[in-house]
């Protein structure tokens, strides 16, 4: 039934920092005409999806949502997943909204001057749509993992919480990219049996002659780069990201201490049976990649630190401390006692309730800096949708403005009384 109430001038999908931030612009900007649904709650990602032990890999001073910059008594700290929850749920107050909770969009469609946007609150219609989901939507799963017994616990990232919610016994974690590598130390230092399959991820130091390399490559304008500069568009947009913790302080992850510390480590995951999992024999071909990452990080913040003139005390050059013998290319799950596996292998993008010719081959949006070729459809969030901070809280400020001045811009082709419901 038409209302009043369900015709805005902006719908915006999602309610993470995201969404919150483009909304805080819109308010500045006087467009107060909108409706923001979150299919779950505020801040839900960082909330529900994330285990106790998480914390940010970028330090505290990078987090800089609009006119809300961390002020807190450890700048060059790690926040923790309840202070990252606090961070979000105080930056919403500053936003008028209104925001939905609990309200799941159904479709998306365009028409003339406008969309019909479909949710479980009704239909609304709205000139312009933002929609602010991020990326991470379905996990990645292999092929045959059917195949599986019953018998041995199954669970995605966003599943798991502490060792003491899986099964006794050793745990099985494919995949090591951020989240493989922090739940496979979590449930190491918890006494926990893991047997880590190893993906492409990189790797970072964490402090580096006496400085945090996050705080080293922003201080170099690395964080200014654009995706438009970028010398490998395709790397930037399917690479995953460097793995480190900012757990304890933070520090670095060096998966060849963690084979020291007793985790078993196996090359990237082939193939799945109902006896077990096989890799490829590629363990120190990864090892190895991850290192070169690391190293090349080290030698650009050398090379500043000696153009700049810098006076800043020198470290070693990093040298591996354990080299695999053999690969082993098959985990028997009997033999190893395996009772759990932790799916970390990564997402998919779901977009299909957006129905619009806007998606490449791999289900994501094509834009230019949020910006579709259909007119009102913007996209934030994304990973490098302009620079490596998109999808941060460090960089999601001036993407978020942008789209305000673009959604500002195009509100004014748009006559006012062209609305369309059906």
């Amino acid at each position: 039934m038409k209302s009043e109430k369900q015709i805005v001038d902006v719908v915006i999908i999602g309610a993470g920092q995201a969404g919150l931030s483009v909304s805080y612009y819109l308010q500045k900007k006087g467009i107060s005409s909108q409706a923001i649904f979150e299919k779950n709650q505020i801040a839900h990602s960082w909330r529900n999806e994330r285990w106790d032990n998480f914390c940010l890999v970028t330090p505290n001073f990078q987090c800089r949502l609009p006119d809300h910059p961390y002020r807190g008594p450890d700048p060059d700290g790690f926040m923790p997943k309840d202070g990252i929850v606090d961070y979000v749920l105080d930056f919403s107050k500053q936003v008028e909204g209104p925001v939905y909770e609990g309200v799941e969009v159904l479709s998306v469609i365009k028409r003339t001057n406008g969309f019909i946007v479909e949710t479980t609150r009704g239909i609304w219609n709205s000139k312009q749509v933002v929609v602010a989901t991020g990326s991470f939507h379905t996990p990645i799963l292999p092929p045959n993992v059917d195949a599986i017994p019953n018998s041995i616990q199954q669970i995605n990232a966003t599943d798991y919480r502490n060792p003491s919610q899986m099964a006794p016994g050793a745990t099985a974690v494919i995949g090591s990219g951020q989240s493989g590598c922090q739940i496979a130390e979590d449930l190491m230092l918890d006494g926990r049996q893991v047997h880590l399959f190893l993906g492409n991820a990189p790797r970072s130091p964490r402090k580096y002659r006496g400085k945090d390399a996050v705080a080293w490559l922003e201080e170099m304008g690395y964080y200014k780069t654009t995706f438009a500069e970028h010398s490998d568009k395709q790397k930037a947009l399917t690479g995953t990201n460097h793995y480190l913790t900012g757990r304890d302080g933070g520090r670095e992850i060096d998966l060849r201490i963690f084979a020291q510390k007793g985790v078993k480590l196996y090359g990237y995951l082939d193939s799945v049976s109902v006896h077990g999992l096989k890799a490829l024999p590629d363990v120190k071909e990864k090892l190895d990649s991850a290192d070169r990452s690391y190293l090349g990080i080290c030698e650009r913040i050398d090379e500043y630190i000696e153009s700049a003139g810098i006076d800043a005390p020198v470290e070693p050059r990093y040298t591996p401390s354990w080299e695999p013998e053999a690969d082993v290319t098959e985990l028997n799950f009997e033999a190893q006692n395996i009772t759990s596996i932790i799916w970390c292998i990564g997402f998919r993008p779901d977009f299909s309730y957006v129905k619009s010719d806007v998606f490449n081959g791999r289900g994501f949006p094509i834009h230019n800096r949020g910006v579709t070729e259909v007119a009102g459809l913007y996209f934030i969030g994304l990973p490098w949708l302009h620079t490596w901070g998109s999808a941060r809280f460090s960089g999601i400020a001036e993407d978020s403005e942008f789209l305000a001045e673009q959604i500002e811009s195009s509100m004014k082709t748009v006559p006012e009384t062209e609305y369309f419901f059906v």
